[in-house]
């Protein structure tokens, strides 16, 4: 089978269905054959009419007997009366209602799904529908599988809702179980119980049962996952195979007088974690090692011992950061952590001048500086460094794996530590990381309290209040937090806004201020060096203050409208306060509040340890919203679900890491299909890879 024929090709589809094809992305028989359908109807999902109960959700296949429009009090809706064997049911669509009038008429096979609601009889108000007649069977009574597809107005009005899908796909299927090409090799197939892809492709359009729909479907996802983990794979040996020019001959002569000068012991996953970076350095090939540890668990101070390593042996470090606060913030830890050594600190950031810009550059080049700090501006084009060769990456995920590989462009044999806050599932990091070797620093510094969560609504706040004027009077600080959404921003400003000056009446004996991320990098700056000296006592703030901020007197956090937020950046929020000798205290208020968000913030009071969080961010938002961005840099899935998909994942990694350990350019036998697919299908990520 041609894979590669055009659309326009297949007989019955014209101009029309071929534009509307195009829209979601199907343009070649292949396109068409990774249509897979969303959902299957069989007999065990259909619920009789005299089954149905009020506020369930449910599927109900019958004969439309009957439609008309219908004039309400307000506007027309339309109305069709489904019946099965054993009643019927009203749907009734008040939107688009002509629309809809003309994709049905009496006589139809249909199946209609959604909550059904009773109001003089059973109803259910804009169901999905899918109509199913297909030369004159009901599958209600022959049992068979019937695949529902992804569709929307457009491609239902040129005739391609599931139904037109399915007779554009059954010719496709004559004979695809040879004439589709295998490209796993045998033993991969056996090993890990894969049907042959052309099986697959039929079982999952068209399964006799769900047995064989249940192994078309592991396959399937056993594909793209493969193709993902190969990907990771392929980098990690092309990383593996490339040769370091700069070694590190021994720690350097600034390492053992910086540790000595550190005013607290590094606990033992700190040190762990250092030798383990230490081995990497003195590798022949680059580090790439992704470095997890908790909100306060001391990452920032391994990334300046190994910048100390590094100056010792003669090489220059970058310390590259998401947001300016947050690169300012590592500028001062920095300075103050090599002040009285010959080591010289630069910050690099979008806000300052042509001419800073200008000289920075050209003393970094030229070797002045050791140590280079700054957001995405390290690297623009512009920036060149003299012997740049270890690069720290703070909170990678709000980067993604394209920026990270236009930073090594600067030092393609580079040392490179990533590191994040934000504890990633075992799936997640996976898929994220999975070209990164794994550090893990898994206690908190001696000294460090625990932190009291509690969830409140609007009528304890009073107390609340009161709680965080007792905080202050005894000379620690509180946060006052504010979400801040895209969508909503003004608004959320505007609320901001007017707590703040609502705080600053109610605390009229003590400085209250405002910090958000309009304001320029100065003000954000002397509003956090007066907060950092305590001459501010209560910050009201947008979630600007999320990353990276380290106030040791700042004892309570209130959080308003927490429901809002995300359950990773809550934990992240949560590790601002507590961070010195007094007890933190965090207020989660919340204003509305559906199951989901009690779920979310019952998490949160229950349990401090930033995996589990993650976990169960992972379960209640999914994988594709858990960072707030989709910059993962890898292809995205159309049947896996790595929140769901962990064990197939697993298999699939090892798969494909044995694959290229076994031939790491993919040139051998049927390995040379392999290798052509991903240079064909996966173009824009194959050179991340490392493949070309």
């Amino acid at each position: 089978m041609k894979l590669e024929t055009q659309i326009s090709s297949l007989k019955g589809v014209g101009s029309r269905k071929t534009e509307a094809l195009a829209e979601i992305g199907i343009f070649t028989r292949a396109d068409l054959l990774e249509h897979f359908p969303r959902r299957y109807l069989d007999r065990s999902t259909v619920t009789f009419t005299t089954d149905l109960r009020k506020d369930v959700n449910v599927t109900v296949v019958g004969k439309v007997s009957g439609t008309q429009m219908r004039r309400g009090r307000k506007r027309s809706y339309f109305e069709m009366v489904v019946a099965d064997e054993r009643g019927f049911l009203k749907c009734r669509w008040f939107n688009g209602a002509h629309w809809i009038q003309k994709r049905f008429k009496k006589g139809d096979i249909v199946a209609v799904s959604g909550k059904v609601d009773f109001y003089g009889g059973f109803q259910m108000v804009h169901p999905d529908f899918d109509i199913l007649s297909e030369a004159g069977a009901n599958p209600i009574n022959t049992g068979i599988i019937v695949p529902l597809y992804p569709s929307g107005q457009k491609l239902q009005s040129a005739g391609l809702d599931s139904r037109g899908f399915r007779r554009l796909l059954r010719p496709l299927m004559a004979g695809i179980e040879s004439g589709l090409e295998e490209f796993l090799p045998r033993p991969v197939l056996v090993e890990f119980k894969l049907m042959g892809i052309g099986e697959a492709i039929r079982d999952i359009h068209f399964p006799q049962d769900m047995d064989s729909l249940k192994q078309a479907r592991y396959r399937l996802k056993f594909n793209e996952l493969f193709f993902m983990q190969l990907l990771l794979a392929i980098r990690r040996q092309s990383q593996a195979e490339t040769v370091k020019q700069n070694r590190f001959d021994g720690y350097g002569e600034y390492l053992s007088s910086q540790y000595e000068k550190l005013p607290f012991e590094l606990t033992r996953a700190q040190k762990r974690v250092m030798n383990e970076i230490w081995e990497d350095l003195r590798s022949a090939h680059p580090m790439n090692r992704l470095l997890q540890g908790d909100v306060g668990s001391g990452k920032t101070v391994i990334s300046l011992l190994g910048a100390a390593i590094a100056a010792g042996n003669g090489y220059q470090t970058a310390i590259m950061a998401p947001t300016e606060i947050l690169a300012e913030q590592h500028y001062k830890n920095a300075l103050k952590f090599f002040e009285g050594t010959p080591i010289r600190v630069v910050l690099l950031t979008g806000s300052q001048t042509a001419a800073q810009k200008r000289d920075l550059r050209k003393a970094l080049k030229e070797g002045y500086y050791q140590v280079a700090i700054g957001t995405h501006a390290l690297i623009q084009g512009k920036v060149h460094f003299k012997n740049l060769q270890f690069v720290v990456i703070d909170e990678q995920h709000r980067f993604g794996v394209l920026q990270r590989g236009e930073l090594l462009e600067k030092a393609a044999e580079a040392d490179v530590l990533v590191m994040t806050a934000t504890p990633i599932p075992r799936t997640l990091s996976m898929t994220l990381f999975g070209d990164l070797a794994v550090s893990v620093i898994d206690e908190l510094p001696a000294g460090r309290q625990k932190i009291i969560t509690r969830k409140v609504d609007v009528h304890t706040l009073p107390k609340v209040h009161q709680f965080i004027g007792d905080e202050i009077k005894a000379g620690r600080q509180a946060f006052v937090v504010y979400p801040l959404i895209e969508e909503s921003e003004k608004i959320d400003l505007e609320a901001a806004t007017l707590g703040y000056e609502k705080f600053k009446t109610q605390f009229k004996d003590f400085q209250v201020a405002l910090l958000h991320g309009r304001m320029s990098a100065g003000e954000k700056d002397t509003i956090m060096q007066a907060f950092s000296r305590n001459e501010i006592q209560l910050l009201v703030s947008t979630t600007v203050i999320e990353v990276g901020i380290d106030i040791p007197n700042a004892t309570v956090m209130l959080i308003e409208n927490a429901e809002r937020f995300g359950l990773a950046q809550l934990h992240q929020l949560r590790g601002r306060i507590g961070r010195g000798q007094h007890r933190g205290v965090c207020v989660l208020v919340h204003r509305s509040m559906s199951p989901e968000s009690l779920d979310r913030l019952n998490i949160m009071v229950k349990t401090l340890d930033g995996f589990k969080i993650a976990e169960e961010d992972l379960r209640l938002r999914g994988a594709g919203d858990i960072f707030g961005t989709r910059q993962s840099g890898l292809p995205a899935l159309k049947i896996a679900n790595i929140l769901y998909d962990g064990e197939i994942l697993k298999m699939a990694r090892k798969a494909a890491f044995a694959l290229v350990q076994k031939d790491p350019h993919l040139r051998q036998g049927i390995h040379a299909q392999i290798r052509h697919i991903i240079l064909d299908r996966y173009a824009e990520y194959s050179e991340l890879a490392g493949i070309g």
